[in-house]
């Protein structure tokens, strides 16, 4: 065994110590209250690869405010909160895609430090005196003997700090920092009254990003301020008080169009100053969402695992509306303040967001939030369109009122799609398509690479148009990220026949044939004599001395074999250039074989898909592009392999509850999340739920028993259960198949059926049956 290995279980030893003592901190706290399903989340799961937006503790579902500690803050990858650094560095009110702001941090001055405090003002702590649950995070910051509580409204980070009794009490504002992805700059902080502050800052630009943001903010007290102090130096300000008891409630309220509606978002959404109270509604708002699935059966850390799967899906993408409608929209050549429409009450009819990509959505949460979050799902698609509405165009991951252009092709298409197919989206849908058919066209956004902001090439959608396919390399030059013409390929072919499938429902007929002729253009990457995808160069020739495991070798965060079953729309048809369904199915077995030496992922977390070794990994479910593979045996007519797969990818991959592992790839604000309570519930959708009886394939569940309460606002039935009976960890094959007493033959169901309710029985065995 190597050093390193020794080096990586010991660790590992030590973090699993750490959290029985976390979780004795917890359950002190949480056995004086009446137990809540948000109490069987573990937070801290994969935190020692963390990500600036990764971690969530003191925050809603969505909400505009993310507040928690920040142990880490000179970047985005291994920013905010990470495990294995024991120093905070501030208590941040925003950890989102391209976006941070507003760190504070609690502090005693005394003749040692005053001097030097406005520079110097980190502090140890440890995970000891540590307590996280979602909604609530508090720790204690050992240089100045200060624990620190934190809970949060939508949009107002509510703070408790206990001082040392005759401590001379401040609150640090660190408004000019790098900060995660970005540089706060520009700022201010002025004292209204001596119960009321209000400030701001600049969100500078970065290559994702390249428009600034102000973040205005609203700070109110339950102690008087005495006095507020600047140093010119750093350009960080200290809130002095003065003869205050040893607790001081903060309140900070976010905006980002004004102070007065950073104030009023405190007015609206927290009136009071009692701190539990607010705790204690955010328990039952979490508790809520994630009640919406009940699992019996597996052991305790399953469930947990699964109710901490479900939590990431449900906090990854964040408001950037205020509480009245007003929002940010970058998307002109000036900023411009918008307002949301509002309902006959004068409350906005949704929210806006901001989001990273959807790409891999189509397998994650087109799937979760369709079925059990409709409501959520409808939100994102208004605010997807407000986006159009303002910019002219539906983005792929905006940020800060505007487009990133993040990865690459028109990955809100699907979304968009799946919601309409479902019934989720009814209105407009004229709109809807002719928005979404523009992305499709020259002058969209498919002919943009990743981050590419002022120009339209990288996307390289001109040759598709006339060849078929995007060559690679691009003989045009680089102008963006993921320039990986194979990839680009295969997924514009994918998205082309979603777009195709509401070309029919809305009766464009010579548009859906337009359509679902691009869709075939996925047959042009793959060559039938070695077969695999294989990237072509703008004369047709295909890639010399191809390599199909080299990672990034014209395909984009994978490599050509992973890629080569990216084409969700048309398995068989795929199966059909492999040489038949046989074949296909022994060709991914193998895959898989070989796959499970590595346990599936390309390394413990995304930056590891370079390595050497696991970059070859032939199926990665680390990543989005291969992580729908395991399902695949489905469509192929070998349900047993899936189910086979697709429960040892849970085992060996998705089962740990540990700081130093969970999602081993690339969690995109509740992608992998999605990912993992689909694989775990036994549900999947190939193509997306983007076909007209949007078609949910039947997998292996690891539970007894799973109960789904529907949105009876968007669905007939009141509940959709899930019965496994002789379900253990040997039997993960399904024997026989009952829906609402009627045998299910093919291992579908479709939306419709599901959302009526009724019960799904499946009787589980040790034996193969296909």
């Amino acid at each position: 065994m190597e050093l390193s290995q020794i080096n990586k279980i010991g660790r590992i030893a030590i973090s699993l110590t750490l959290i029985f003592l976390v979780s004795c901190n917890a359950q002190k706290t949480v056995s004086l209250k009446k137990k809540q399903l948000s109490d069987m989340v573990y937070p801290l799961l994969d935190t020692e690869n963390s990500r600036w937006f990764f971690f969530s503790s003191a925050s809603r579902p969505f909400g505009m405010v993310n507040l928690n500690p920040d142990t880490e803050i000179n970047g985005d990858w291994g920013g905010g909160y990470k495990y294995t650094t024991d120093t905070v560095k501030g208590f941040s009110h925003v950890h989102e895609w391209q976006m941070s702001g507003v760190s504070v941090m609690p502090v005693t001055i005394s003749e040692e430090n005053k001097k030097t405090i406005f520079k110097n003002f980190y502090s140890k702590f440890s995970h000891k005196t540590e307590i996280i649950t979602p909604g609530y995070h508090s720790l204690k910051l050992d240089r100045y003997q200060i624990t620190a509580e934190l809970t949060s409204t939508p949009r107002v980070g509510f703070h408790k700090y206990t001082f040392p009794a005759k401590a001379q009490k401040a609150v640090l504002f660190n408004l000019n920092t790098v900060l995660g992805p970005c540089d706060n700059t520009n700022g201010t902080l002025e004292k209204n009254n001596d119960f009321e502050l209000s400030g701001s800052l600049v969100l500078s630009t970065n290559f994702r990003r390249p428009k600034p943001l102000t973040v205005f903010f609203k700070v109110k007290t339950n102690e008087p301020v005495s006095s507020v102090e600047r140093d010119n130096a750093t350009g960080n300000y200290l809130i002095h008080f003065d003869k205050t008891k040893e607790q001081v409630l903060m309140k900070v309220g976010i905006s980002y169009t004004s102070i007065e509606n950073a104030n009023n978002n405190i007015e609206t959404e927290l009136t009071h100053w009692d701190f539990n109270k607010t705790v204690e509604d955010s328990r039952k708002v979490w508790s809520s969402l994630l009640g919406r699935i009940k699992v019996e059966g597996g052991t305790e850390t399953d469930q947990r695992r699964f109710y901490t799967d479900l939590w990431h899906a449900l906090q990854g993408r964040k408001m950037i509306s205020d509480a009245n409608g007003s929002y940010p929209d970058n998307t002109g050549d000036k900023f411009r303040v918008g307002h949301l429409p509002l309902n006959t009450d004068g409350k906005p009819k949704f929210n806006h967001y901001n989001s990273d990509a959807f790409w891999g959505a189509q397998w994650t949460i087109n799937n979760l939030w369709g079925l059990v979050y409709p409501e959520i799902m409808e939100e994102f698609v208004y605010s997807l369109m407000q986006y159009y509405k303002d910019g002219g165009i539906i983005p792929r991951g905006p940020s800060g009122g505007n487009d990133t252009y993040v990865m690459t092709g028109a990955s809100a298409t699907p979304f968009i799609v799946s919601a309409i197919q479902k019934g989720i989206v009814k209105e407009n849908l004229e709109e809807i398509y002719i928005a979404l058919k523009k992305n499709h066209m020259p002058g969209g956004i498919m002919e943009k690479a990743g981050y590419e902001h002022n120009t339209n090439i990288g996307g390289g959608l001109k040759y598709y148009l006339e060849k078929g396919y995007v060559p690679y390399p691009l003989p045009d030059g680089n102008f963006g990220s993921h320039e990986d013409g194979a990839s680009q390929t295969l997924e514009y072919a994918y998205q082309d026949w979603t777009l195709a499938q509401l070309a029919k429902k809305l009766n464009h007929e010579d548009d859906y044939q337009y359509f679902m002729k691009r869709a075939e253009n996925y047959k042009n990457v793959f060559d039938a004599k070695i077969g695999w995808m294989r990237p072509k160069n703008v004369e047709g020739k295909w890639r010399e001395n191809y390599d199909p495991y080299q990672y990034e070798n014209g395909f984009i965060e994978s490599n050509g074999a992973q890629s080569t079953w990216f084409v969700p729309h048309d398995i068989l048809g795929l199966a059909d250039l492999m040489g038949g369904k046989e074949k296909a199915v022994e060709k991914l077995n193998a895959q898989f074989e070989a796959a499970k030496k590595l346990k599936y992922t390309s390394g413990t977390s995304h930056d590891a898909e370079l390595h050497p070794e696991f970059s070859r990994i032939p199926v990665n479910f680390g990543n989005q592009p291969s992580m729908q593979t395991s399902n695949i045996f489905t469509v192929l007519g070998r349900p047993d392999l899936t189910q086979y797969w697709t429960r040892n990818v849970v085992k060996e991959t998705f089962s740990g509850l540990s700081p130093a592992t969970g999602y081993n790839g690339d969690e995109d604000q509740g992608l992998m999340g999605s990912l993992n309570v689909l694989l775990k519930l036994g549900l999947f959708q190939m193509n997306g739920g983007t076909d007209k009886d949007a078609v949910y394939e039947i997998g292996s569940p690891i539970f007894n028993k799973i109960t789904i309460t529907l949105n009876q606002k968007y669905y007939s039935g009141k509940t959709f259960v899930i019965k496994a009976t002789a379900n253990n960890p040997e039997n993960v094959y399904i024997k026989d198949i009952k829906f609402n007493q009627k045998e299910v033959s093919n291992f579908e169901l479709s939306h419709q059926n599901i959302t009526n309710g009724g019960e799904l029985i499946l009787q589980m065995s040790d034996q193969q049956k296909h």
